[in-house]
């Protein structure tokens, strides 16, 4: 396994994986490689990136996109979006890979890891299970228009 800071160049390895991710079960979304490579690109582009690939045997198969954020509290690193390719699910890839962030962060005098996930999906236990916890202060708004 290797993991590598995110840069342009890495792409379309991101897209790649993504596409599997989210268009595959539980997610079931319907990402076009259009619309995928220009919200990952966004996100790269943004200040205070920073991000993490994983490769296995010179194959893409995972990635977390963040930026650091400052908080009058804490520094903080929100994850924007985590995901590992569906056949590398569930082998310990996504621990290895948060792993990274909690390094960066601590390295970076970072004191507060943020994220948001469907609390209906697998994906809540994983973050669970990492000793991530729910802030019943807060709440998920948002507005149809």
């Amino acid at each position: 396994m290797e993991k590598q800071r995110i840069a342009k160049h890495h792409l379309t390895d991101c897209v790649d994986i993504f596409l599997k991710a989210y268009n595959s079960a539980p997610w079931n979304c319907h990402w076009t490689m259009e619309k995928a490579s220009q919200y990952l690109s966004e996100l790269i582009d943004s200040n205070g990136f920073i991000g993490f690939i994983l490769y296995e045997n010179e194959k893409a198969i995972g990635a977390v996109l963040a930026h650091s954020k400052t908080w009058w509290t804490h520094n903080q690193l929100m994850v924007d979006e985590f995901f590992i390719a569906p056949e590398f699910q569930a082998k310990g890839y996504g621990k290895k890979l948060m792993r990274f962030c909690d390094e960066y962060a601590q390295e970076n005098e970072i004191e507060l890891m943020v994220l948001m996930t469907n609390k209906y999906l697998p994906a809540y236990r994983f973050y669970e299970n990492l000793g991530y916890i729910t802030a019943d202060q807060y709440t998920f708004m948002f507005k149809q228009l």
